[in-house]
């Protein structure tokens, strides 16, 4: 089955930058609306969708939090999801995670409900410090 590894996380100050890597490997979408997603969990809170790759169209969703300032992407041939994140502030604290699975609108699945995921990695800290 697949595996997904992430990367990057660390301490950052706030205002700065960093690029969070999850390698997937033993993954194919055959069904539904293909999609590669982040999601973000801090202690005591629900975990919430920050970005997603729609893979078969090509295109983004962002959660409003993550407008503007953070941007997701993949590299095909390296078999890597990307989220880079720029202006991080006390709110990105959190563990991040990525996520891939296939979305069916008909049962009500959207890319933001951690539902929808098939698949995760073990998370990475991303910690926002002054």
């Amino acid at each position: 089955q697949a595996q997904l590894m992430e990367s990057g996380g660390d301490s950052v100050q706030a205002g700065g930058s960093l690029r969070l890597s999850c390698v997937i490997s033993q993954y194919s979408c055959t069904g539904g609306r293909c999609v590669m997603a982040w999601f973000r969990q801090a202690p005591g809170k629900e975990r919430e969708g920050v970005a997603a790759l729609h893979t078969g169209v090509g295109s983004i969703d962002y959660a409003d939090s993550a407008k503007g300032r953070f941007a997701i992407s993949r590299d095909i041939v390296k078999n890597t999801l990307y989220l880079q994140m720029t202006d991080v502030n006390s709110e990105d604290s959190a563990m991040y995670f990525c996520a891939v699975g296939a979305l069916f609108p008909e049962r009500g699945a959207t890319w933001d409900r951690p539902s929808s995921y098939t698949y995760w990695g073990q998370g990475t800290q991303v910690t926002v410090s002054p």
